[in-house]
């Protein structure tokens, strides 16, 4: 009785089995599009926003934004360029052309007591890399690139760690979103004396020396050979001819 049960059972579990499996393989064979689209559209959406970072950063290539210019009521775009070429002029030793700007302009609403940037917009990019690369020149006010939203999330990010680098003795900088660390002249010295006083590299050390004698003391050692059997060779007497 317990057998005929037990092969009951048997057969009832393979029959689940069954159609567990033909179950599954009904669901997949529903899915299998829909992954593939779900992925399709991933892939869609990667190469689109890169296309949008791409031309994001086109846009801003030719920008600077300038900070710390105090402003005045009423101000038009033409004073608010005057007043720019003015500081280039003064601080930086550049003239500035007004065909050279395309756009200028302050960003973001006025509030009270804070003073907003300024968006400059060339017509090429060699004169903003020109101002760029004197910005440490300007006295009162301060320049920097336009960057977009995410990149300028990233470097405050890593600011803290640009203060940790620099603290250390470090050459430490931003560039566009990545930290680049170079190492100090201290550190390296420090690495060198460290370096050289190593235990490792005191038993290095020690086993130059060592083999350095062993090499010496072999050489004295095939000497004090040699010298017996040249005496001996030089003692013989000469044969009659």
């Amino acid at each position: 009785m317990e057998g005929q049960f037990k092969i009951l059972f048997d057969q009832m579990k393979l029959e689940m089995d069954k159609q567990t499996n033909s179950i599954f393989e009904k669901m997949n064979e529903k899915l299998e599009p829909l992954i593939k689209d779900n992925e399709m559209m991933k892939n869609k959406i990667e190469t689109l926003e890169k296309k949008i970072e791409y031309l994001e950063k086109e846009k801003k290539r030719n920008n600077i934004v300038l900070f710390g210019l105090e402003e005045k009521n009423n101000s038009s775009s033409t004073e608010l360029l005057q007043r720019v070429q003015e500081i280039f002029k003064s601080d930086l030793k550049i003239t500035l052309e007004a065909i050279e700007v395309s756009k200028i302009h302050r960003i973001g609403l006025k509030k009270e007591n804070k003073i907003r940037p300024i968006l400059i917009t060339f017509a090429n990019n060699w004169k903003r890399n020109e101002i760029l690369k004197l910005k440490k020149s300007l006295k009162d006010v301060y320049v920097t690139e336009d960057f977009p939203k995410e990149v300028l999330e990233k470097r405050r990010e890593l600011k803290p760690k640009l203060i940790e680098e620099r603290a250390k003795g470090n050459t430490a900088y931003l560039k566009y979103d990545q930290l680049i660390v170079k190492e100090g002249d201290q550190n390296k010295e420090k690495r060198k004396r460290e370096q050289s006083t190593s235990p490792e590299n005191n038993n290095q050390a020690k086993k130059l020396v060592g083999n350095n004698s062993a090499i010496k003391e072999n050489r004295r050692n095939a000497f004090d050979l040699m010298r017996p059997r040249s005496n001996s060779v030089s003692n013989t007497p000469n044969r009659p001819n």
